[in-house]
């Protein structure tokens, strides 16, 4: 029966209403008052304050106050930014999203501080965060989409997408686990895929390692996925910090790996290799004591690796390395001195990379092969003791027969990488692989450059586990000064030239200018230097004749002498110059351009103290006045101010906006520049360049396919990859050579957008263009290039063989099928976006029915 003596419930109470706190609700309001003052005399670091203490007392205040809260946050960040308060201004933040968890646009912000100062992989969270929170965010997208070009390169989408490449390692690693391998570390896991295929070969332990933290989350994720969640051990961390037993247990008898680049050994193999030997891996299979079990010794797939190499004539090569044109718009370049990129195996900069990558079978106008290819070197991965005395190994010397003449650019490297004694894979440039070859390209004066022919000695060394090759030749063997070098003995030519490429020169440190790849190709733009001098040239006549005819005040507040008579007075200055702003990214020779008119004084926003005494030994060269041309970022005190009067009482007669990066896609706020612009030219003054349109094309391409995402599950042996990867995947791709890229063309090149830098009112932000299909096929993406308008008369493409400009191309990820006849509309909008992104043409594909 029931407990009688339990007392009966009591009723439910009624909730008291909170008594109100008068003392508290006046600091709110005054604090809150004091805020919104602070904010109005843009104290923006006690308005901070103010709103935090307020909401902090009155969380029911937030959403009233939410915007305001955000605009002081950001003011007072960039604040603390540009005072270099780093520590403080992420403590804001913080503070900001105790507050507001999910506000998204708090949380992409911090992302782009993140990203700003280096932190990717903090940065890519933060984008993902808000992206998750508000999917349809097109900042946080955007930004997502540009971090994560840095956090997993396109390389891995090809490679993934090379079932070929991907049978062969998993043929390997089955072979070996079911020869008695059972304990297996796959070092650089990347998305696990290695790792995955030791466990489906029945491997009784398998660990994987990978650094970045990006990969390192996606690879678990990927292994939860395909049910392997416990099996694989995955460490985030490098090879070289793992010990045993405080991260493996004991030692493994199988490590796989795939941690190579172009040129066999940019990411560290051998040193990797070296150290799994010493520390990670069982000792190697003893050949005097084969009764040893497999499990009881260790192996490495890939087993080796040949390394070969060739010497090439390839334009495209030679002018992003070196200085190839004798004039640049009417100005002569002998006084500029050496100029060449920062890639170079000389040992005399840190800064230099050895070499760069090219796929060679897609450079515009090709390569010629100046040699046969030749086996450079052999190398075992599973030989310790010779890992460790690669770096010593003495130079050996190749004899290599000419089997063409022709200028010498560049030596192509490339390996065949040997997973075990049956199977191999070839990175070579007649390969169907998804590999680039490593360029040495010659870094030799404009006077110097080689011609080869007969036969060729060729010295090779390994150097610091990055295999530059070590032309040892010393130099009186090759005091070449002319162009063509026919009557040397022919060994000493191709030596002479190889040299540029050494480590070790008995010639002593050479004295030269670095400029980046691009800034190389732009120098020899012959055609683009050229138009900007007849641009210019006709605007500083115009505006030289429109003074002839003004009164002193219609002109810029000063008196106007005629032009044909010097001033009577020596003392007197003269006809007011010409006032010409150069604000081009890098290096850039437009300003002494204009210097060189006459009666201009130009303004170069060219930063490093060595290319500024580049273009000061080229006006004086060239005959320009010393005082004609200045540096401006030398007078201007904040660098973010650039676009300002040349004085108080000055206007510019001609602005040059830098508008196209090189990758092929629209400079960042270029339309905000250009209005600002605007307002600080003199009457009949000119933005260079005055309009860009914009044009596409629809094309079929699998190789974009390819580069943008993982297609399925087939390429990757059936493993559950694509989805994760495929979160990295970007709408944009950039960098590309329309020219060799291969695609099928399904229509005529069409107009998309126009921006106008000189008309506001001409300008649109969303543009709907209709485009008809000229072929049958899928549409897989958009290419697209500009036609940079100078003045009425003059133009540049954007997309031709001698520009320094790449195109870029929108990826679609669902391809549209089109008939011929059949009309596509392409929505086209110019978007704003924050300070991390930049504006950019998005298309958006719709097929239209009739």
């Amino acid at each position: 029966m029931p407990n009688t003596s339990t007392r009966p419930k009591r009723g439910r109470r009624n909730r008291r209403v909170p008594r109100e706190d008068p003392a508290r609700n006046e600091l709110v309001s005054r604090s809150l008052e004091s805020a919104q003052q602070c904010l109005f005399n843009q104290d923006y670091g006690t308005a901070f304050v103010h709103y935090l203490l307020v909401l902090n007392l009155a969380p029911v205040l937030k959403d009233f106050a939410s915007e305001s809260f955000r605009f002081t946050l950001f003011k007072w960040a960039d604040e603390l930014d540009s005072l270099g308060r780093i520590q403080d201004l992420f403590d804001c933040y913080e503070q900001a999203l105790e507050l507001f968890p999910t506000d998204e646009v708090i949380i992409n912000s911090m992302g782009e501080h993140l990203f700003r100062m280096g932190f990717r992989d903090e940065a890519a969270g933060h984008f993902h965060k808000a992206l998750k929170l508000k999917p349809d965010y097109p900042e946080a997208k955007e930004n997502f989409y540009r971090v994560a070009n840095w956090l997993v390169e396109r390389w891995h989408f090809l490679m993934l997408n090379d079932r070929r490449r991907n049978h062969k390692y998993q043929q390997a690693i089955q072979k070996a686990v079911e020869g008695g391998c059972n304990t297996v570390l796959d070092i650089g896991t990347g998305t696990g895929i290695l790792g995955m295929c030791a466990k489906k070969a029945g491997a009784a332990e398998v660990y994987a390692c990978e650094l970045s933290k990006t990969m390192y989350e996606l690879a678990c994720e990927v292994v939860t996925a395909n049910g392997m969640n416990g099996r694989i051990k995955i460490l985030h961390m490098k090879s070289l910090e793992m010990e045993v037993p405080k991260d493996i247990p004991k030692r493994v008898s199988l490590v796989v790996t795939e941690t190579v680049d172009a040129g066999l050994f940019g990411e560290g193999i051998i040193e990797s290799l070296i150290h799994a030997w010493n520390h990670l891996l069982l000792p190697p299979q003893n050949t005097q004591d084969p009764s040893r079990p497999p499990s009881q010794a260790g192996r490495v797939i890939p087993a080796g690796a040949t390394v070969f190499g060739m010497a090439v004539q390839c334009l495209e090569i030679r002018r992003h390395h070196r200085l190839c044109v004798s004039e640049i718009g009417g100005l002569a370049t002998a006084a500029a001195g050496e100029l060449h990129s920062p890639v170079s195996c000389s040992s005399e900069d840190d800064s230099t990379e050895p070499y760069t990558t090219e796929r060679l079978s897609r450079l515009p106008g090709g390569y010629t092969p100046l040699t046969e290819p030749f086996n450079a070197l052999d190398i075992d991965f599973n030989n310790v003791q010779e890992l460790e005395g690669l770096c010593s190994r003495e130079v050996s010397r190749v004899r290599l027969p000419v089997t063409g003449e022709g200028l010498l650019d560049a030596l192509a490297v490339w390996f065949q990488l040997h997973l075990d004694q049956q199977s191999s894979l070839s990175t070579g440039p007649k390969e169907d692989t998804c590999w680039e070859q490593a360029i040495y390209p010659v870094q030799t004066p404009h006077s110097r450059i080689i011609y080869i022919r007969h036969v060729c000695t060729l010295s090779v060394q390994n150097i610091r586990n990055i295999f530059p090759f070590a032309l040892r030749t010393a130099s009186t063997l090759w005091g070449m000064d002319s162009v063509r070098c026919r009557n040397l003995n022919a060994e000493a030519e191709l030596c002479s030239a190889l040299a540029c490429l050494g480590t070790e020169q008995s010639s002593g440190p050479r004295d030269y200018t670095m400029l980046e790849c691009a800034e190389m190709a732009l120098l020899n733009n012959q055609p683009y230097h050229d138009s900007f001098r007849r641009a210019l040239a006709k605007l500083i006549t115009n505006l030289k004749d429109a003074r002839s005819v003004q009164g002193p005040s219609q002109g810029q507040g000063l008196e106007v002498m005629p032009l044909t008579d010097p001033p009577s007075d020596p003392m007197d200055p003269g006809p007011d110059p010409f006032y010409v702003l150069d604000v081009s990214e890098g290096f850039s020779v437009l300003s002494l351009m204009a210097a060189s008119q006459g009666q201009v004084k130009a303004y170069s926003s060219v930063e490093k103290t060595q290319h500024q005494a580049v273009l000061r030994r080229l006006a004086r060269a060239n005959g320009v006045p010393e005082e004609a041309l200045e540096f401006w970022l030398n007078q201007v005190e904040d660098e973010q101010a650039v676009l300002q009067r040349p004085s108080r009482e000055k206007l510019w007669s001609a602005i040059i906006l830098d508008c196209v990066e090189t990758c092929g896609l629209v400079r960042q706020k270029l339309m905000e520049k250009a209005t600002l612009a605007r307002c600080l030219l003199e009457d009949g003054g000119q933005i260079f360049p005055e309009r860009i349109v914009l044009y596409g094309m629809l094309v079929e391409s699998d190789t974009l396919l390819l580069e943008s995402a993982v297609q399925g599950q087939e390429p990757t042996l059936g493993f559950n990859i694509a989805p994760f990867i495929n979160q990295f995947t970007v709408p944009v791709h950039v960098f590309l050579d329309l020219s060799t890229l291969q695609c099928r063309h399904l229509s005529d090149s069409v107009e998309l957008f126009i921006l106008d830098l000189m008309n506001t009112n001409a300008n649109y932000t969303n543009r709907d263009v209709k485009v008809q299909a000229s072929a049958s096929g899928r549409v897989t993406a958009v290419p697209f290039w500009y036609q940079i308008h100078l003045n009425e008369e003059i133009s540049l493409s954007t997309f031709n063989q001698d520009s320094h400009w790449k195109q870029a191309a929108v990826v679609l990820h669902q391809p549209l099928a089109v008939r011929e006849g059949d009309w596509v509309r392409l929505a086209v909008t110019l978007q704003k976006t924050l300070a991390l992104s930049q504006r950019i043409i998005m298309i958006k594909q719709h097929c239209l029915s009739y």
